[in-house]
């Protein structure tokens, strides 16, 4: 098989190069034969059988869920951090923003902004990836001067140079027309949702628009579609099932590039089909774990209506993860005082462990940190732990 598209040839550093320039979307042949479209059906299906999982309060799901796809995403680059270090960086906590659990927490945020943007029905364009990758890079080593904007020098992928790259890039003066073509194609309502996805992460791939960071922003672009086109709240952790075969998800971006779309659809569609499935047993988990807690309470209870604040506190932990006297007292609008006494109760019947204390960075004061193993494990059981 041949690339669909064309070389040209590039100065770089004093060198001739050759870069790949993918053919536009618009113009390729890119319909679906009657296995492909089965398999994304049974891929649409497993996504909304999942959906139909979360209840009416499910904002603390969706932020596990959500936590899940920034981690996989994260780690398909290689970048990972303990989970209870990503989570006291979303709730900017500790000395730093910076350093490898920033950097993950931000691709939370990115997903999550992304999200925001298809509940709104918000169309796709340049600013928004941009934002995304604003968003993305905060906490990164990548100068700021590449960061939420689109590169304007030669990029590659693999290898230390365009001499020995897997894939040289196409040139920055092609970008603006590459990248117009692909959100054409993103913003359509016409076609097959989940090869939607599939086709525009991989021509975002080819593109590569961006200076670092071009696989987790093609993977928000994912959440994006998904969310977009299936009507969800969350999508699933899609990036789950990459992790678990980075491998087979490089093969079938090079299939794609090689004019095989429908090899690299039906991958896909079976990867997007897994992350729905992963988002059921994540629910059911998490549903397991809070009756546990309940029995554990139950068993305990003495008076229970001062145990009220114990039980909002059970609510809480999905969302946070990671909750200090202040955050409980915040949420729940009750004193310091009550607040710790409420999480000395949850440590006591073993649903909370006392991590330590971790300095703000707002007041400089030791705040003290507890957290559920139980919920930790679920927010790192993708292949990162």
């Amino acid at each position: 098989m041949e690339p669909v598209g064309s070389d040209v040839e590039v100065i770089w550093n004093g060198r001739r190069v050759h870069a790949f320039v993918p053919a536009l979307l618009a113009d390729r042949e890119l319909t679906l034969d009657a296995p492909t479209a089965a398999r994304t059906a049974v891929a649409a299906t497993e996504v909304a059988h999942a959906a139909e999982a979360l209840d009416v309060d499910y904002e603390p799901l969706a932020r596990l869920l959500l936590r899940s796809e920034g981690v996989a995403s994260s780690y398909i680059e290689g970048v990972t951090a303990p989970v209870v270090d990503v989570v006291l960086a979303e709730e900017q906590l500790g000395r730093s923003r910076r350093g490898a659990a920033a950097w993950v927490a931000s691709n939370l945020a990115a997903v999550t902004e992304a999200v925001a943007n298809a509940e709104r029905g918000a169309a796709l364009s340049i600013e928004t990836l941009c934002e995304w990758h604003r968003t993305l890079m905060t906490g990164s080593p990548t100068p700021e001067r590449s960061i939420g904007v689109i590169r304007n020098e030669q990029g590659w992928i693999g290898g230390t140079s365009p001499l020995d790259a897997h894939l040289v890039t196409p040139p920055p003066g092609e970008l603006s027309v590459l990248l117009d073509d692909l959100i054409t194609y993103a913003n359509r309502e016409d076609i097959d949702p989940v090869a939607q996805a599939a086709i525009s992460h991989a021509q975002f791939e080819i593109i590569h628009p961006f200076g670092d960071g071009n696989g987790r922003v093609g993977r928000v672009l994912v959440a994006w579609v998904l969310t977009r086109r299936l009507a969800l709240l969350v999508p699933p952790p899609v990036s789950v099932a990459i992790a678990a075969d980075v491998a087979g998800y490089s093969s079938g971006l090079v299939l794609f590039r090689l004019g095989d779309h429908r090899r690299w659809i039906t991958w896909f569609a079976d990867a997007v089909a897994s992350g729905g499935r992963a988002q059921r047993a994540l629910i059911s988990n998490v549903e397991k774990i809070k009756q546990q807690w309940n029995d554990r309470l139950a068993a305990t209870v003495r008076k229970p209506r001062s145990d009220a604040a114990v039980y909002a506190a059970l609510d809480l932990l999905a969302r946070h993860l990671v909750l200090t006297s202040q955050i409980l007292a915040d949420e729940l609008k009750i004193s310091r005082k009550a607040s710790l006494a409420t999480l000395h109760r949850l440590v006591h019947v073993g649903i909370l462990t006392e991590q330590g204390k971790v300095l703000r960075e707002t007041s400089g004061q030791p705040a003290v940190l507890f957290v559920s193993r139980d919920l930790l494990g679920l927010a790192g059981s993708s292949p990162l732990r």
